[in-house]
């Protein structure tokens, strides 16, 4: 462990699986205590445990203002945000083709809530969290 993120609490979003998990090991490995949050809490709890105590799960919908407000509300200081969570709109379930031709309206607003306002609304509510942790 190099340690340059002892005494850090780190949240990251999209983190139950894939680049997400990934950001959050790496964190631990460097001293972070990391909440990992997703929508998909059957496999962001097992993430989380198999990380070890320095990582914890909570749900967060990042399009959910309610859902930013009770994540960021329950810790004592954020130091870090990873705003990881996002989707292509793709849904292998149901392959089409997947661009602007084939894309229902449905799809396309699902894709711009996450990436977009989800990515807003991470870094509206986590920018006091920040100030009161310095």
């Amino acid at each position: 462990m190099m340690g340059r993120l002892n005494q850090k609490t780190a949240v990251v979003t999209g983190a139950a699986q894939g680049i997400g998990a990934a950001i959050a090991r790496r964190f631990i490995d460097e001293g972070a205590a990391v909440i990992l949050t997703d929508i998909n809490d059957e496999v962001g709890e097992r993430r989380a445990h198999e990380l070890g105590e320095s990582a914890s799960y909570q749900h967060l919908d990042v399009r959910s203002e309610g859902d930013w407000r009770s994540v960021l509300g329950s810790i004592e200081a954020l130091h870090i945000l990873v705003n990881n969570a996002g989707i292509t709109g793709f849904d292998p379930a149901n392959p089409r083709p997947h661009d602007p031709e084939h894309a229902s309206l449905e799809d396309w607003q699902a894709v711009h809530d996450t990436n977009l306002v989800g990515t807003f609304l991470g870094c509206k509510h986590a920018i006091g969290a920040m100030r009161s942790a310095q």
